[in-house]
């Protein structure tokens, strides 16, 4: 495949080139024929009116129907011919003697002039009016460039042809090589690089812009291909233990509770402990399920223009009624004047469910201190800023917050399964939003939310 693809972009660079460079020589070989019969029959048609003045009114007397001139300077092989136009003048006999067509005789009585082309001569006749009478006079020169020159030229232009076609293929054939060889190089190393190797990377150090671009963009595509399967293999990881440890809980249960008889109030404390760990497992089945739905198409979602401070105030209620720790405060300095700034194109329990997730986990991870929530908008985007004075995230641990079920090491002390955020983003990134986290261990943690606000969707 290699070696078939520069032969074949020889071909497609050679024959646009060939075929301009032959219809050009066509043009001007005829060109260049059909210049030369032009003026080979002005120069002919001024040679018939010079003879016919110089026989006509220079008192020579014409003694034939058919004379041949003698008193003119002569073009190659020329001849001239005088027939006078008078009453029964058979023309096609005078047409056979001379060796052109009865048309030719016909024209230059009606129309004054006709030319005639044959395989080695040019005819041109003139209708003149002398005191004698009425005169063809015809003028007959070879025919110089077709004699003599056309099959020069043609042979030159062959040979012009011909000098290009190799010189071009030269140019065609170095110029695949210098571009095809990188790419064969890029090729067989992509080639290389499979699930097990996808840390490998192609090798950027062309200098062609093109190749730059499509080697950046592989490797490019390289990164995402290994952080997707690093994020599967961790989800699948983590997945399995999160089901397995509840599951084997509820199975250790039960066979502690059935190895032997036992009293009500022991079996009432086994089915407590297998009712937990199940509703834990129904929990994290539903996260699970609930972050595999919003991975699809968002526009499968109903979506309707919403409030956003609105929706901030309704989860501010709804957090604060749950649990009445939770301390939250929106923070309205920066709230438009106009309040349509504010609304969103979304799907409101989506983002009801996104947005509750940030705030929760700055009250929960705060261990329950105030958490501020600012909202503004410009023309085109809405903006929630969600911060908080709490434990915070390890610095070399950030890059790992939205892998499912991965929680900082921090965090231990508080309940959670690690897949809110991921959920989140998910959600924002359903809405075309942006979802940045910036974090300080020990210091806090600030989340912002970027929407598209609704004029600016395009629906």
């Amino acid at each position: 495949m290699i070696i078939r693809k520069p032969s074949r972009t020889v071909l497609l660079f050679l024959l646009p080139f060939l075929m301009v460079i032959l219809l050009f020589s066509v043009f001007i070989y005829y060109t260049v024929s059909g210049y030369s019969e032009d003026y080979l029959f002005k120069l002919l048609e001024a040679r018939a009116n010079k003879v016919a003045k110089e026989n006509f009114e220079g008192g020579n007397n014409i003694k034939n129907n058919l004379t041949q001139n003698r008193f003119s300077e002569k073009l190659p092989h020329e001849k001239d011919y005088f027939i006078s136009i008078k009453k029964g003048l058979d023309l096609k006999k005078e047409a056979n003697k001379i060796g052109v067509d009865t048309a030719f005789f016909s024209n230059v009585i009606r129309k004054g002039n006709s030319e005639y082309v044959s395989a080695q001569y040019l005819y041109k006749g003139i209708r003149y009016k002398s005191k004698s009478g009425d005169f063809i006079v015809i003028t007959v020169a070879e025919n110089y460039f077709e004699k003599n020159k056309s099959e020069t030229f043609a042979k030159t232009l062959l040979f012009v042809v011909g000098a290009t076609l190799l010189l071009l293929l030269y140019i065609a054939i170095y110029y695949t090589k210098n571009i095809f060889k990188p790419i064969a190089a890029i090729t067989e190393s992509v080639k290389e690089i499979s699930s097990e190797n996808l840390h490998l990377r192609l090798d950027d150090t062309h200098t062609n812009t093109e190749l730059h671009e499509l080697t950046y963009t592989f490797n490019d595509m390289l990164d995402r291909m290994e952080t997707s399967f690093e994020t599967q293999n961790n989800f699948i990881s983590n997945a399995s233990h999160e089901l397995r440890t509840p599951l084997t809980a509820i199975i250790g249960e039960a066979d502690v509770a059935l190895s032997k008889l036992r009293s009500p109030e022991d079996y009432i404390e086994s089915l407590q402990v297998i009712l937990q760990e199940a509703e834990k497992l129904d929990n994290k089945t539903k996260a699970l399920l609930f972050l595999a739905q919003t991975g699809f198409n968002g526009k499968v979602q109903k979506f309707e223009k919403i409030r956003i401070d609105e929706l901030l105030w309704e989860v501010k209620e709804n957090l604060e009624g749950m649990n009445s720790k939770n301390k939250i405060f929106i923070d309205t300095e920066l709230l438009p004047e106009n309040p349509m700034k504010l609304k969103v194109n979304g799907n409101i329990q989506l983002l009801h469910l996104a947005l509750s997730n940030i705030i929760s986990n700055g009250c929960k991870y705060s261990n329950y201190q105030t958490v501020t929530v600012s909202i503004g908008a410009s023309d085109d985007f809405v903006y929630i800023v969600v911060k908080d004075t709490g434990i915070g995230i390890p610095q070399d641990e950030i890059k790992y917050i939205y892998d499912p079920f991965f929680r900082a090491s921090n965090t231990k002390k508080y309940e959670g399964f690690g897949i809110g955020l991921p959920l989140t983003r998910n959600i924002i990134r359903m809405h075309n939003g942006k979802l940045l986290v910036t974090s300080v261990e020990n210091e806090g943690t600030t989340v912002q939310i970027t929407l598209p606000a609704w004029k600016a969707v395009v629906i």
